[in-house]
């Protein structure tokens, strides 16, 4: 009996860590998100279908985004989308961090009337062929080419200035 218990702890602890979470910060307040989807580093098993988070932000005001290191250390990128003062949805913008060392952005609204809407961070991993050797897919100029790993969504839920 004390062997099949000692053996169900060694195979709980094989198991895969669960994917990282983002947490984001407005008004006072904080939401975490888990991915909506999310691979594997070698991007042969994903698993879809985590919720966007969201806050209450009011026009003008920003977004803070906290990473974990498991992020942190790969390139990631943040989209943001917001609307004008005359309600007009404007371009995404996008910021890529590739450094390995930022933890957190601060996302701040152009003008104190935009109404930021969405928030999206997707993580970052190279492609690998699809053979025994594991071999990094190259884009023309020889560089690994780049897929999105993960993806996290906080959809602003806006309220009155």
């Amino acid at each position: 009996m004390a062997l099949l218990a000692g053996g169900a702890v060694t195979l709980a602890g094989c198991s895969a860590a669960p994917p990282p979470e983002i947490t984001f910060f407005a008004d006072g307040e904080a939401a975490t998100a888990v991915p909506l989807m999310y691979c594997d580093a070698l991007m042969r098993s994903c698993e879809q279908g985590g919720d966007a988070a969201t806050l209450k932000v009011r026009p003008g005001k920003p977004v803070q985004i906290s990473v974990p290191t498991a992020i942190a250390e790969t390139p990631w990128l943040v989209n943001v989308q917001y609307v004008n003062a005359d309600g007009e949805v404007q371009p995404v913008k996008q910021e890529v961090f590739t450094t390995g060392d930022r933890l957190a952005y601060t996302i701040t609204p152009d003008s104190p009337d935009d109404q930021l809407i969405v928030v999206e961070i997707q993580q970052l991993s190279g492609a690998y062929a699809a053979n025994q050797q594991d071999e990094p897919l190259l884009d023309e100029s020889g560089q690994p080419q780049l897929v999105v790993r993960g993806v996290w969504s906080l959809q602003i839920d806006p309220v009155a200035a």
